[in-house]
Order: C-alpha cells, then sequence, then structure tokens
C-alpha cells in the first residue's frame, strides 16, 4: 500500500473522530446511529480500515454531514473544481494543526456545494 494511501486512511479517520468529537456522540453511538460495528468504526478512525462508500454514506448520515464531504476526504471524489488548490495550500499549512486543516477544508466543501452554479459561467446576483 503505497504511502500516500496509508496518510489518507488516517486523515480520514481523524476527520470522522473529529465529527463525531464535534457532534457530542460517543463511539459506540455513532456506530449505533450508523449501523455498522464499535470495533469496524474504531478500525475506521484510528486509519486501519477503508471503508466502503457505503460504509461511509452511513457515517456521514449519522453525522448529519454530507456524503460527499467524506468521499472527497477519502480520495473517492475529487474536490470541487477550482478548489483543488485551496485545499492543497490548507492542506500545507505548516501554521494549522491538522484537525484545524480538516475542518477548513469541510467549511470550504459545504460553501462550495451550496454556491454551485447550475450552469457554467458567472452567477447573477
Amino acid at each position: 500500500m503505497s504511502e500516500e494511501a496509508v496518510e489518507r486512511r488516517r486523515d480520514l479517520g481523524s476527520f470522522i473522530r473529529e465529527q463525531r468529537a464535534g457532534a457530542r456522540l460517543s463511539l459506540r453511538r455513532l456506530s449505533e446511529l450508523a449501523g455498522i460495528s464499535n470495533p469496524y468504526l474504531s478500525q475506521i478512525e484510528r486509519g486501519l480500515r477503508r471503508p466502503s462508500a457505503d460504509i461511509l454514506q452511513q457515517i456521514a448520515r449519522a453525522l448529519r454531514i454530507s456524503a460527499e464531504t467524506l468521499y472527497v476526504q477519502a480520495g473517492m471524489l475529487d474536490p470541487p473544481s477550482g478548489g483543488a488548490d485551496l485545499i492543497a495550500h490548507i492542506r500545507a499549512d505548516q501554521y494549522l494543526t491538522d484537525s484545524q486543516k480538516q475542518a477548513l477544508v469541510q467549511i470550504y466543501l459545504s460553501f462550495r456545494g451550496e454556491h454551485e452554479p447550475s450552469e457554467p459561467g458567472p452567477r447573477a446576483r
């Protein structure tokens, strides 16, 4: 397995852990809400397992976040166009902690999802 794949799994796991903590859910409660086993969720959070798209969707639903956010974190989807450079810059910033980086990326992606134009071209305000 490549170093990049291992790092992405760790990042995904810590992102899920931070979202769970922010939602004030215990590991056990999130596993119940998502319909997956407690040990499996623990392994995902520690970066030991790579969850399927279906499992990520169940986790996203339980955390009340978009599944697309988790798909991007897992490397299953590319970030929205035009945002890749910003996300790369956020992840490369040495002055931010990992949790700050992940929070900024998630916020950015959620805002982008809310404001994507339905057609190419400038958006009227």
